[in-house]
């Protein structure tokens, strides 16, 4: 009897062992897997981190922020290399042209928000506040119609750049988020029907943008589920609104943004 308590107690002690030893090692590999990732973040301003504060100054005018996702994204995970080239304004065109030197066979991972300045949505914006109705809604059906004839081409062009240079790399396409809540407390500003169409656009923006990413093997990322209950009227907003002080940062994410709507969605797609 004594024999098989000891036999027990012997057997539990290896396998307690074994498990530990294990665990170590799952633990150690996946510290390892992580520090072995080269990373490089492209991209516009949603990226870059326009509106989050906290700028580096050697970024200058691409504005690139310590608080945004892809810098927050590194802090906690400590990657091997990290390349930080998105931009404030970027179209397209700018990133096959200036953003994707970083890129090598060897990048493991790459995240990229593009398309929103291409569909000109910042004039979007400009128009719906400062022009009536009719010319608001007009020109988000403008910006519909780009989405539909253009853009995915440039979208192709870029994608298909990214492979090209990085074919190894899993790549992280981030949408963008709906901007306001409707039936929220703001008792000024454009009307909820300009509102609607806006967010409406982003969504059309984020749907045609969700499918050249698929076509091209990328994962796309979307962000309006992490931003809903922050949005513009909701009283607990990610995002700016119209800020005539400082009109570049309007309707761009916060830090809060940034670290509660995109960091969490790179997290889970990387």
């Amino acid at each position: 009897m004594k024999m098989s308590r000891l036999v027990a107690f012997s057997s539990s002690l290896l396998l307690g062992t074994v498990l530990a030893l294990t665990g170590a090692g799952v633990a150690q590999a996946s510290e390892r897997s992580a520090a072995a990732v080269d990373y490089v973040a492209l991209g516009d301003s949603y990226s870059s981190g326009v509106g989050a504060g906290s700028y580096d100054s050697a970024s200058g005018d691409c504005k690139r922020s310590t608080r945004a996702f892809p810098a927050l994204w590194k802090a906690a995970n400590n990657p091997a290399s990290f390349a930080f080239t998105a931009c404030s304004g970027a179209r397209t065109g700018d990133v096959t042209a200036g953003q994707l030197g970083p890129l090598s066979s060897a990048t493991d991972l790459v995240s990229i928000s593009i398309g929103g300045n291409d569909a000109g949505f910042a004039d979007v914006m400009t128009t719906c506040v400062l022009q009536s109705e009719t010319t608001c809604l007009n020109r988000i059906a403008t910006a519909r119609a780009y989405v539909d004839s253009t853009l995915p081409g440039k979208l192709d062009s870029v994608y298909a750049a990214i492979s090209a240079k990085a074919p190894s790399a899993h790549v992280v396409v981030l949408g963008y988020p709906r901007f306001y809540k409707l039936g929220g407390g703001c008792i000024a500003g454009l009307s909820e029907k300009e509102r609607s169409a806006i967010n409406g656009a982003a969504d059309y923006l984020n749907a045609a943008t969700a499918k050249r990413a698929a076509d091209h093997g990328f994962t796309f990322g979307d962000v309006a589920s992490t931003f809903t209950g922050h949005e513009i009227c909701s009283g607990s907003a990610w995002l700016h609104s119209v800020n005539w002080l400082n009109i570049g940062e309007s309707y761009h994410p916060t830090a809060a943004g940034q670290s509660g709507g995109y960091l969490p969605v790179l997290n889970s797609k990387a």
